[in-house]
């Protein structure tokens, strides 16, 4: 029988993170924030609550911020044609002797801090490296309405399936989302951390499939 764990990020850059002030400029250093929540859901619907924990990093903000004016920044390492396309996943996200205790993401991360395979042979995939492929492709991005500012069409929504083959054995308690050039099935790169989620450690099994519902608020 099989389980899912639904993972629901949510990044959030509205008045809280990027507003205009004539005083003096407000402390940014912790957002844009966001939050996740993990729910395992059994073969009834039930949804049980597990954890939450997640961070825009500091490199896809300089990325929008290149794009908002459509000028190339020569000090950063985004390309301005990049955008999220590509996901990871990865056990680093809490120490070994306490792995349902996660660590807070950094605004200076720029990578997962320990990636793990998705597939082996799922070509799909992309990022090949030593006999498996490091990121998956996103399964649907959409448009949504925001019911707190009249509805206006201001939520993106990705989704992304670790389906029942996908990272078999593995600890999982990171994920990402990635910008890139390129969203070809086997692309090789680079890949650019967007923001990082971490969460209580679940164990990869051939009979769970994790969703990760990630949502950005602009």
């Amino acid at each position: 029988m099989s389980e899912q764990v639904i993972i629901k990020a949510r990044d959030e850059y509205g008045a809280k993170c990027l507003s205009d002030s004539f005083g003096k400029r407000k402390n940014t250093n912790n957002g844009p924030r966001g939050y996740v929540e993990i729910y395992e859901r059994d073969e009834h619907g039930n949804e049980n609550f597990l954890g939450k924990q997640n961070l825009v990093v500091y490199g896809a903000r300089e990325l929008i911020a290149q794009k908002i004016v459509k000028l190339v920044n020569p000090q950063v390492i985004p390309d301005i044609d990049e955008y999220i396309c590509w996901f990871g996943v990865g056990s680093g996200g809490a120490n070994p002797g306490d792995p349902f205790n996660p660590n807070p993401p950094l605004n200076t991360d720029t990578d997962l801090y320990n990636s793990i395979p998705i597939s082996a042979t799922d070509s799909t995939c992309a990022d090949f490296n030593s006999g498996f492929f490091y990121k998956a492709p996103i399964d649907l991005i959409e448009f949504e309405q925001d019911p707190l500012n009249d509805s206006s069409w201001l939520i993106i929504k990705t989704i992304t399936t670790l389906g029942l083959d996908r990272s078999v054995g593995e600890e999982v308690n990171e994920a990402g989302l990635f910008t890139a050039l390129d969203n070809s099935a086997g692309y090789g790169g680079p890949f650019h951390l967007f923001a990082r989620i971490t969460f209580p450690t679940l164990i990869k099994t051939i009979t769970r499939e994790l969703i990760f519902v990630w949502f950005i608020y602009t």
